[in-house]
């Protein structure tokens, strides 16, 4: 027993020299003192000892075992202020070197202009709604009087979750839940993310949108075209004007096009404009009747107009983008030209 007991001794201290880790380290002492260790199996061994022998024998054992936990609790020790060293090295900071510069952000184009809108109208007294992005079909084709067969509720120009719950295409949506839930005069915005499925240089299946209402009595169209002039001069600038070009949408009537005066070159006739010195920039009109009746408005007494606009068309006109793609795709040379 003890002929082995040294011999087990010496194959300790040739494991310990191999020992380079916390990793390595809890290894060799699992292979010397875990449950199916070489001591532990020593201990069990015991059973096989003559009974008179079995109190000095397991002395000599013991004595190993605490040999054995010592040297590697040393060398534990050790390691770790090894490892500890060389992490304060890896970590170093040398306080002398330059400092690195960071890199100041921009706001996305989107937001620029989204902020921009935001604060336009709400000078004008407009108050901020956000509706759902996932609608029903009710409030985003029904009650804006979107007919039933209306190529806009086909599954090639909508993106439907089940038969009723659909991405909403439009912002519209939450005119019908604020007029439902409020009484006139209202005097809203609308911004937020619309889904449609359609995808070029142009357009997006995703986009953003913001859309208007006013609701109030003896609301005219001439108060839709003074509060577009406004807007328009903020956004391109003071000589910009406006026209009104006869349209359709289902939930407004009359329905007009909003073009402004070409910015680029004052209406001359430009690449920008095509030649016709106009360019469209949304849609509007006077809220119809029967919208206003189905949110329990009484359309005798009150009149009001809506209006909306892709963020991303304004973004791309005001900043001379050529492709919507730029807008989506994050590059941070595209995104640093739009610094303050």
């Amino acid at each position: 027993m003890q002929a082995k007991i040294e011999q087990l001794k010496q194959k300790i201290e040739q494991a310990v020299l191999t020992v380079t880790s916390s990793k390595t380290l809890h290894e060799v002492k699992t292979l010397f003192l875990g449950r199916t260790g070489e001591v532990s199996d020593l201990m069990k061994g015991m059973r096989d000892v003559p009974k008179e022998e079995r109190p000095q024998v397991g002395k000599i054992i013991n004595d190993l075992r605490v040999w054995t936990e010592q040297k590697f609790d040393e060398l534990e020790i050790k390691i770790k202020k090894a490892e500890l060293e060389q992490r304060y090295k890896a970590e170093a900071i040398d306080v002398t070197m330059p400092g690195k510069k960071g890199e100041v952000g921009a706001y996305h184009p989107n937001t620029l202009i989204r902020n921009e809108l935001i604060s336009i109208f709400s000078g004008m007294g407009f108050e901020i709604f956000e509706g759902p992005e996932i609608e029903n079909d009710y409030y985003n084709f029904t009650a804006l009087n979107t007919p039933a067969d209306h190529p806009a509720r086909d599954m090639q120009d909508t993106f439907y979750i089940t038969e009723d719950l659909l991405l909403r295409t439009q912002t519209s949506a939450g005119q019908i839940r604020v007029m439902e839930k409020k009484a006139p005069p209202i005097k809203i915005l609308s911004p937020g993310k619309v889904y449609r499925s359609d995808d070029d240089a142009t357009h997006s299946p995703m986009f953003s949108q913001m859309e208007g209402l006013v609701v109030d009595k003896g609301i005219t169209l001439c108060d839709l075209k003074g509060m577009l002039d406004e807007f328009a001069k903020k956004i391109f600038g003071e000589n910009i004007k406006t026209r009104l070009r006869p349209s359709y949408f289902p939930f407004t009537e009359p329905s007009v096009e909003v073009d402004v005066s070409c910015f680029e070159c004052d209406g001359k006739g430009c690449r920008l404009c095509k030649g016709t010195g106009w360019i469209e920039v949304l849609g509007a009109g006077m809220v119809n009747r029967h919208v206003l009746e189905g949110c329990g408005v009484d359309p005798d007494k009150y009149s009001g107009f809506a209006f909306g606009m892709g963020i991303e068309r304004i973004a791309m006109l005001k900043y001379g983008i050529n492709n919507m793609k730029l807008l989506f795709e994050g590059d941070t040379r595209f995104l640093k030209q739009f610094k303050d």
